[in-house]
């Protein structure tokens, strides 16, 4: 049998660290929800901003989320502040 050395230990929860940080939303906001704008107003801010061909429109922690087309035609995931539109986080392909 063999023994987890203190080193693999430190390489399992670094590879976790970072697997877990990948994938969380940014922090776009500490407003209520309440505050927000609505999904419809925030869609048609999109839109005025040249994203096209959004697939999927959804609520991320504390942010609105799009995966979408530039006006380019680059795949985007874009990260939005629910309650300026600003963007937050821009992912282009």
């Amino acid at each position: 049998m063999q023994r987890t050395t203190p080193f693999r230990i430190l390489l399992a929860a670094a590879a976790l660290s970072i697997a877990s940080m990948a994938s969380a939303s940014p922090r776009c906001t500490k407003e209520p929800q309440s505050k927000w704008l609505t999904p419809a107003q925030m869609k048609a801010k999109i839109a005025t901003m040249g994203y096209r061909d959004i697939k999927v429109f959804q609520v991320s922690g504390s942010c609105y989320e799009i995966y979408a087309h530039t006006r380019d035609g680059k795949r985007a995931e874009v990260y939005f502040n629910p309650v300026t539109g600003a963007v937050v986080q821009n992912n282009i392909d």
